[in-house]
C-alpha cells in the first residue's frame, strides 16, 4: 500500500468496507448473478453506512472525503467475485450522482442527491444510444421545449441500473442543428409516463441490470434541466475523465485479485511431484503480469492524486483506462490458463472474472476511441478543456 496516498484512516476504512462486503454482500452474490437483480435492501445498507456519500457534501448527507476513499471503495468491490454488483454500485455513486452534484440545482440535490446518498433512490446515467456509443455528439434523443416543459423522445442503451433506477440523468439534444453544442442534461424521474426499459442479456456483469430505454413523448418540467442548456457535451466530457479513472482502478484491482487467487492456487496444486508455483514458465509469466499491474496501479494512483488536487487529467485518465483494461484482460486470461481445467469451471472465480473483465475495453469509451483521443492530444496538439461553470 502506497503511504503517499493512504493514511491510517484510509486503512481503517478499507478494513471496515471489506468486512461489510464479506458479511452483507458476498452471501447474496450467487443469487444476484443468477437473477440479474440486486435486491433493494443492500442499497439501503450501503447508504446507512455512508458508502455512497464518500465524496459528496455534508449538506446532503455526504462525508466530503478525498478521492482515495473512493479508490478503496472501487478496489474492494472488485474482489468479491462480481464485477456486475460492483458496476451497479459505482455507476450509481459516481456516474449518475456526479452529475446531480455538479449540475443539479438545490431542489434536485435536496430531493435526489440526498436520497441517493442514503440509498433510498437509485440512479442511472443515460448517454449511450443504439446508433451511437462513444460518438456522444451523434446522439439522436431530443428534448423539445414546449411552454412549461420539455418533451423527450428517443432511446438509450447499455444503461447500468436502467431497469430498477428511480431516476435517470439523460443527455438529449435541445438544438440538434448545433451538433455537440446543442446537447443538454436532464433529470428524469422513472415514474414519468412514456418511459419503458428492457433488460438486456449480457456476456458478463450478470448481477447488474443493463437496459435499453425508450422515451416516448416524456414530459418533464423546465426546472429538470441540469446546468445550462447547450452545455451538456462539455459536462459529459468533463466527467468522462473521472469515469475512465474509475474503470482503470477497477481494472488494476480485478487483475490484482486474479493474481492473488492464482498464486494461492499454484502454491496448493501439485503436478509431477512438485507444486506448480515452482515451475519456471508459470512463475515468470505470473511476475510479468504482476509487474504490468503494478505499473498501472502506480500510474492510476498518481492520476487520481492529481484529480484530487483539482487538476484536469483527461489525457492521463484516458491513458489509464486504455492501458489498465488491456493489462487486466491479459492478466486474467493467463491466470485462468494457470488453473487449467479448474479455471474453466464456474465454481472458481476466474471464469466469471474473465467475462466481467471483457467489458473494460468497451465501456466508458472503447479502446479504439481512446487511442484516437490520445492521438489528437499527442500528435495533433489538440487541447481538451473543462466546462466553464
Amino acid at each position: 500500500m502506497n503511504s503517499n496516498y493512504f493514511t491510517e484512516e484510509h486503512h481503517l476504512f478499507r478494513t471496515t468496507f471489506r468486512d461489510f462486503l464479506q458479511k452483507e454482500v458476498v452471501p447474496h452474490i450467487e443469487k444476484w448473478e443468477k437473477t440479474g437483480t440486486i435486491e433493494r435492501f443492500i442499497w439501503k445498507k450501503f447508504g446507512d453506512m455512508g458508502f455512497f456519500g464518500l465524496v459528496y457534501p455534508e449538506a446532503y448527507g455526504g462525508m466530503n472525503l478525498d478521492l482515495f476513499y473512493t479508490v478503496i471503495f472501487l478496489e474492494e468491490l472488485q474482489k468479491i467475485k462480481s464485477s456486475g454488483f460492483a458496476a451497479a454500485m459505482w455507476a450509481h455513486a459516481y456516474l449518475a450522482m456526479t452529475h446531480l452534484n455538479a449540475e443539479g440545482d438545490e431542489r434536485i440535490k435536496q430531493e435526489y442527491l440526498s436520497a441517493s446518498i442514503s440509498g433510498d433512490k437509485i440512479g442511472a446515467l443515460c448517454i449511450t444510444e443504439p446508433f451511437g456509443g462513444s460518438d456522444v455528439a451523434g446522439m439522436r434523443t431530443t428534448a423539445v421545449k414546449k411552454e412549461n416543459r420539455y418533451v423527450i423522445n428517443g432511446s438509450k442503451t447499455f444503461i447500468t441500473n436502467g431497469v430498477y433506477a428511480d431516476y435517470y440523468v439523460v443527455a438529449a439534444k435541445t438544438q440538434p442543428e448545433l451538433g455537440n453544442k446543442g446537447i443538454s442534461i436532464f433529470l428524469v424521474d422513472t415514474k414519468t409516463s412514456g418511459i419503458s426499459a428492457t433488460k438486456l442479456d449480457k456476456l458478463g456483469w450478470r448481477a447488474s441490470d443493463t437496459a435499453e430505454i425508450s422515451f416516448d413523448n416524456v414530459e418533464i418540467p423546465l426546472e429538470n434541466l441540469m446546468g445550462e442548456e447547450g452545455k451538456g457535451f462539455p459536462y459529459i466530457m468533463q466527467h468522462f475523465a473521472w469515469e475512465r479513472l474509475i474503470m482503470a482502478v477497477n481494472a488494476h484491482a480485478r487483475a490484482e485479485y486474479a493474481l492473488d487467487y492464482t498464486i494461492e492456487y499454484m502454491d496448493q496444486r501439485e503436478a509431477f511431484g512438485s507444486k506448480i508455483s515452482k515451475f519456471q514458465a508459470l512463475r515468470h509469466t505470473l511476475v510479468e503480469h504482476a509487474t504490468d499491474v503494478e505499473h498501472c496501479k502506480v500510474f492510476n494512483y498518481a492520476a487520481v492524486d492529481r484529480l484530487n488536487r483539482g487538476e484536469y487529467v483527461v489525457k492521463e485518465a484516458t491513458m489509464a483506462k486504455l492501458k489498465s483494461t488491456k493489462v487486466a484482460d491479459e492478466t486474467i486470461y493467463s491466470c485462468l490458463q494457470m488453473l487449467g481445467g479448474y479455471g474453466y469451471m464456474e465454481e472458481y472465480p476466474l471464469a466469471r472474472l474473465l467475462r466481467d473483465s471483457r467489458l473494460g475495453p468497451i465501456g466508458g469509451g472503447t479502446s479504439e476511441i481512446l487511442k484516437e483521443i490520445l492521438s489528437k492530444m499527442i500528435i495533433d496538439n489538440q487541447n481538451y478543456k473543462p466546462a466553464v461553470k
